[in-house]
């Protein structure tokens, strides 16, 4: 690990500004902000109802290199009213494959820059591993396993050390970590051992970082067991997925039947609002009752769900998040689950400087 990964608060903020001057997506870029839109203070027993986006430019490695986080997104979602940024990142977007050990100077500076645009708009941002060492929910699997290997472990330890000590002194009202995106449905003594070994990691470098544990059963079943490391946890919102990934080709959903919401699927097999709190919202409930701040990492309906569909399901779950006083996170900003740029073909965009907008989405999330 290179020494310089440890950062004053002050100089971080410096570096990030002239990082960010060469940078096509903020070569305008002024300097932070002095007195920057006031956040709600966060703890791991209550989180505030932080609201917004999932940022992708680190999503998954591209050929060539990543590109830098745009200032743009940062910008319109503060003058959206959301104030929530998740970034779901693949760790060999700033590593090497052949060696996890090593890390890329240039694309960790990108992770910077939008820490720093966040502090510049009054958007909190969150940082999470959808690839670790070891893990992704998303093919191709990697070549060792997170939850059986030690080598993998401590790789995935190693880089979350790296970016607890990269941002120490960040207050958590503008940054948290959010471990491992959406681990299977393993065992969970399994899943108990490796977050307790990356939280200790993180805290050896920073004790007061705030940290997210998704929930296992790719987010949907909250882990009491985690209780004693004193973190917040992050659901779902993807059930029904015959609704929100109709059409969706990575979980073969491009022959389902085009669907309605609510939602029956056979004469006891129905779907609706009051079902969606019982197995989606009380357990979390119950979670929460214990001391455990809850967040909605993601959520939304991909572009092939039929529009009507697609907004009578969100504004049940929006209800449903906003009578529990929870946040979320749509997946994504741009794109196909999006409210800009979402190839919906039933939809009549409103051009948004140079974009689609999709007003109805956008009206219905902001009243959400």
């Amino acid at each position: 690990m290179k020494s310089n990964l440890s950062l004053s608060r002050r100089q971080f903020l410096q570096r990030t500004v002239a990082a960010g001057a060469g940078v096509a997506a903020a070569a305008t870029w002024p300097a932070v902000a002095a007195t920057p839109p006031a956040l709600p203070e966060p703890s791991p027993q209550r989180l505030p109802r932080w609201r917004g986006f999932n940022l992708l430019e680190k999503f998954s490695r591209r050929q060539g290199g990543n590109p830098p986080f745009v200032e743009r997104d940062f910008e319109w979602m503060a003058e959206w009213g959301f104030n929530f940024a998740r970034l779901p990142m693949s760790y060999l977007c700033w590593t090497d494959a052949a060696d996890w050990l090593k890390l890329r100077e240039p694309e960790l500076e990108h992770i910077d820059q939008a820490v720093a645009l966040g502090q510049r708009h009054g958007v909190h941002v969150n940082l999470n591993f959808h690839r670790a060492p070891g893990y992704c929910v998303n093919p191709p699997p990697e070549p060792l396993d997170l939850w059986t290997d030690d080598k993998a472990l401590e790789a995935c330890a190693f880089h979350w050390a790296a970016f607890a000590k990269r941002y120490r002194g960040i207050p958590n009202a503008r940054l948290s970590f959010d471990l491992l995106n959406e681990p299977k449905d393993l065992p969970t003594d399994a899943y108990v051992r490796v977050v307790t070994r990356l939280v200790a990691a993180i805290r050896a470098e920073d004790p007061q970082r705030l940290i997210v544990a998704d929930g296992l059963r790719w987010g949907n079943k909250p882990v009491p067991q985690l209780i004693p490391l004193k973190l917040a946890q992050s659901t779902r919102g993807y059930q029904p997925m015959r609704v929100s990934h109709h059409g969706a080709s990575w979980v073969r959903g491009e022959n389902w039947p085009v669907p309605t919401w609510p939602l029956k699927l056979g004469e006891n097999d129905v779907w609706d609002k009051e079902r969606l709190r019982r197995e989606q919202i009380e357990p979390w409930q119950a979670l929460e009752r214990q001391g455990v701040g809850v967040h909605v990492g993601e959520w939304g309906a991909y572009s092939k769900t039929p529009h009507a569909v697609a907004l009578a399901w969100m504004r049940d779950c929006l209800d449903l998040w906003k009578e529990a006083g929870w946040g979320w996170a749509l997946w994504n900003f741009r794109g196909s689950f999006g409210v800009l740029d979402s190839g919906r073909a039933e939809v009549t965009y409103e051009d948004w400087r140079g974009h689609k907008l999709d007003r109805a989405m956008l009206d219905l999330l902001q009243s959400g």
